[in-house]
């Protein structure tokens, strides 16, 4: 699909831009982190209230789907956008391949709805900046529509079964969100 490359060269042809996406390209990963890093703290602080539940879902979950993705990555190595049409990325990258599924986007929704289990709000406001930053990462050139649409499943699922399903069949605390 042409339409990759004319989007990304639109977006290079305008310096301001480029920085901008850049920039917020960043921005929501580093705040993705940090809300991360606070729910931890937050989860360390519950834990003479529920035993510890709340950190330990918040530290298995996430960790070991991370790392599901991460190894499924590196193993079907998919090319990214730039490297099927042959064209220079707006965001900055030079990885070759490992395009699916964006790990960006579902690490922010692995976060967000890790998030939801204390704050609702909190939740959808990274969702929100999960939506920003997947449309950054395909308008960018660095992954296809299917990879952050493939990343955003793939964290709702894990979600939905490990916080949802498992959690209420084993009896662990579940906050409603």
């Amino acid at each position: 699909m042409i339409a990759y490359k004319t989007i990304s060269e639109r977006i290079k042809n305008n310096s301001g831009l480029v920085t901008a996406i850049n920039l917020l390209d960043k921005a929501i990963t580093y705040i993705t982190v940090i809300s991360y890093i606070l729910l931890l703290i937050y989860g360390f602080w519950c834990i003479p209230k529920d035993g510890g539940n709340l950190l330990y879902k918040s530290i298995l979950v996430p960790g070991i789907s991370f790392v599901v993705v991460s190894v499924y990555r590196k193993l079907l190595s998919a090319p990214r956008p730039y490297e099927v049409y042959s064209f220079s990325p707006a965001l900055h990258k030079d990885t070759k391949g490992k395009s699916f599924p964006s790990r960006h986007v579902f690490s922010i929704f692995m976060v967000a709805f890790t998030v939801m289990q204390v704050s609702f709000y909190m939740g959808i406001a990274l969702s929100v900046l999960g939506i920003l930053l997947a449309i950054i990462r395909v308008a960018g050139g660095v992954h296809f529509i299917k990879d952050v649409v493939a990343g955003f499943a793939i964290a709702a699922i894990i979600s939905i079964l490990c916080y949802r399903i498992f959690c209420g069949v084993f009896g662990l605390i579940m906050l409603p969100f």
